[in-house]
């Protein structure tokens, strides 16, 4: 075993937080590490959540895979790895030959390492040739992706890196719990309070994080981008727009104006019940100040009009000059592990590494050759992740899911399942048996981030070196060792390494001269620097993105770049330059209340549990903090109903139901409940979801959707 004190990151969240593991025997043999403070890494500096401590409880055989699994006479039973990977790559030849390649489908997630997502994109394209590949990043980050891809020709999740939050002197946080999502991370709120900087915190519950605004606006769910149309009517009604940087560093901003004017304040307040006062106050806030940010979570990402919702708060930035500027910008906070990097680098639906259309044809002859292929023989773009699972049963017949749990994480969820038990043939890679695994004809136990090495871009655009601290147990293997043996078996010997170093080489010239550019980064570079961020060109500084120049970094020592923490300070990444307005108006959500469903649902995380909660909900000390789901309701809803604390309370929407314990509290609004979404079964808040998808990111609208209420009959409260 080995013994020394590993430097790496946590396996969760998008801050990637650095932790030092130390390997330490285990009475049952298994090979664990214990988790001790890394300062040195300037994102956490030492700092950990509940979550990053406890991570090395999943090492352990009690909880996780051991062995492949194979569906025989309907039960799942262990069987070596040959007899699996033979059985997945007959499934999935037969598939193909039956019904052509595009009714093979894959599955990614935004956990898995930059590596690993590039071979799955190479995987499903060039060993299957199939255009139906998606991952679960769809429904995290896509809508703020599009928005800022729409206005600043570029999308990173951050274009600062978050050391810059405490020195702006205003944050509106729109629809983010941080304080629950991403622990370490609150110190930058506390900081910019610290120094005399205002926190705005806009969000429908009186969250963690809500309690220590300056100003909490409790907007009804689904009205953000009325919120911000808003606010940018009273700036130009009250003169607060920085008309030269409008004409210097922009366009479109004539439309996007007369667009706003619309949403006079009255109406606004009508709308989104934040009272015109409370409008003017946050513009005063916002305004005043020498820089200020917006910071976009899930809650106003997550809609049907997401993309347009972004387009609103950015327009809301560069009306007042407060993007591309020191200390100032529009920001999201994105939520997966490697939600960033996984969307850069091929897993996603219509895109090339590097963060290349696929529908360019200078992106398809640049990646083909790094492949060895001929650009004609890569399929267009497939289906985005709902309308990917969606066709399954039909459409799709057979699908390879890596490091995703649609079972609990979809919308419509009963559905989503309902389509996998169709399926001709399901198999699926992971660490644990999820409730997704559970239903396939094939499983396999995969390595873990303390097993492997790898590399991760968190929130900033900082890609991170993950090292590998301890052996992985005998009969598990990598992700990349999975796809190279089923691509030999489907008759691609080759371009399919396993070593992790060997692909990142090969990602770096793949990603060359793309927005996402890692030409410049090394695995040397990331250990030394704890970190580079994209893009970062092999060229000198300035070169071929656009974006560098002015990048807040030091010239790099003999010619190498020294990466871009630091976005569009000179100029945006669009043909001429500029930021571009996007004119946008106010709709309504793709379900209203109404008598039948009078009620808004709306869901979110909880401080000790994360995402569909496979890997949580097996850790004993985060499943005693919340211990299961419930519905959070208003003392006022409580009382029409006749619920009291602790009840099982039944939410039901026009897809299913859900049965979850009361909570009741003033820190929601009277017209909406709240339920956490990380657990299967009858309490699944995804069962009740809206799959209404956004037009151009194709997110769904997880958010908002429209509900009633009712006691289960009897089932008394305590």
């Amino acid at each position: 075993m080995q013994t020394s004190v590993t430097p790496t990151h946590c396996p969760y969240c998008a801050l990637q937080c650095g932790m030092n593991l130390t390997p330490v025997p285990d009475g049952d043999g298994d090979s664990v590490v214990e988790v001790t403070e890394r300062a040195d890494f300037p994102v956490n500096r030492g700092a950990l959540c509940g979550k990053g401590r406890t991570a090395p409880a999943l090492l352990s055989s009690r909880v996780r895979l051991t062995s492949p699994l194979i569906r025989t006479d309907g039960e799942l039973r262990p069987a070596g790895w040959d007899e699996a990977l033979d059985r997945i790559a007959e499934g999935l030849s037969r598939t193909r030959t039956e019904h052509g390649p595009d009714a093979c489908g894959v599955f990614g997630g935004g956990g898995l390492t930059n590596e690993k997502a590039y071979t799955l994109g190479k995987f499903a394209r060039v060993a299957l040739g199939t255009s139906q590949i998606d991952y679960n990043g769809r429904f995290c980050m896509s809508s703020a992706a599009a928005g800022g891809i729409k206005a600043f020709g570029l999308d990173r999740g951050l274009p600062f890196p978050l050391e810059d939050i405490p020195r702006t002197g205003c944050v509106v946080l729109v629809g983010s719990n941080l304080a629950e999502t991403m622990p370490p991370a609150l110190r930058y709120l506390t900081e910019l309070k610290e120094n005399g900087g205002t926190l705005i915190v806009i969000d429908p519950r009186r969250t963690r994080t809500a309690e220590q605004a300056d100003l909490h606006l409790a907007p009804r769910p689904g009205t953000d981008l009325a919120l911000a149309l808003g606010l940018l009517h009273l700036v130009v009604a009250e003169g607060r727009t920085d008309e030269a940087y409008i004409r210097e560093r922009t366009s479109g901003w004539e439309e996007a104006r007369a667009a706003a004017m619309a949403h006079w304040p009255e109406y606004v307040e009508r709308i989104t019940g934040v009272s015109v006062p409370q409008l003017r106050e946050t513009v005063r806030m916002f305004c005043e100040p020498e820089s200020a940010m917006v910071l976009t979570a899930r809650g106003p990402e997550q809609q049907s009009k997401g993309t347009d919702t972004v387009g609103a708060w950015i327009n809301l930035c560069l009306a007042t000059g407060r993007a591309g500027r020191p200390f100032s910008g529009y920001g999201c906070l994105t939520g997966q592990g490697n939600g960033q990097g996984g969307r850069e680098h091929g897993q996603k639906a219509d895109q090339l590494p590097g963060y290349r259309k696929l529908d360019d044809p200078a992106a398809r002859r640049h990646v083909a050759e790094v492949w060895g292929v001929d650009p004609d023989s890569l399929p267009g773009p497939g289906r985005s992740a709902y309308e990917l699972l969606d066709a399954m049963g039909t459409d799709i017949r057979s699908l390879l899911v890596m490091a995703s749990n649609p079972v609990v994480s979809a919308p419509r969820a009963a559905h989503v399942e309902e389509r996998l038990r169709s399926l001709d043939f399901l198999a699926v890679a992971d660490v644990v048996l999820s409730e997704t695994a559970a239903l396939a004809d094939v499983v396999l136990p995969v390595t873990q981030w303390a097993e492997e090495t790898g590399t991760t871009t968190n929130l900033e655009g900082r890609v991170l070196l993950r090292k590998q601290a301890i052996t992985p147990p005998e009969g598990i293997r990598s992700d990349l060792y999975v796809m190279r043996e089923l691509a030999a078996r489907l008759g691609v010997e080759k371009g399919f390494p396993t070593d992790p170093e060997e692909v990142f080489e090969e990602l770096r010239r793949a990603s060359a001269g793309g927005a996402a550019d890692y030409s410049g980064i090394t695995y040397r570079r990331l250990a030394e620097e704890n970190g580079v961020f994209w893009p970062c060109p092999a060229e000198e500084p300035g070169g071929p993105t656009g974006v560098a120049a002015g990048a807040g970094a030091p010239a790099g020592a003999g010619g190498v770049h020294p990466g871009t923490p630091r976005l569009f300070l000179d100029r945006f990444a669009t043909p001429d330059g500029r930021a571009r307005f996007v004119a946008v108006n106010h709709r309504p959500l793709a379900e209203e209340p109404d008598e039948e469903y009078p009620v808004l649902l709306t869901t979110g995380r909880v401080v000790s549990q994360y995402q569909s909660g496979a890997q949580t909900r097996r850790v004993d000390e985060l499943n005693a903090a919340a211990p299961g789901p419930f519905v959070e309701l208003h003392p006022r809803l409580a009382e029409r109903l006749g619920v009291v604390e602790g009840e099982p309370l039944a939410v039901v929407s026009r897809r299913g139901r859900a049965v979850a314990p009361a909570r009741i509290t003033t820190a929601i609004r009277a017209d909406t409940v709240f339920m956490p979404f990380h657990w299967p079964g009858e309490g699944r808040a995804n069962t009740l979801t809206n799959p209404a998808l956004d037009p151009v990111s194709r997110m769904p609208e997880f958010k908002a959707c429209a509900v009633r209420v009712e006691r289960v009959a009897g089932r008394g409260g305590r």
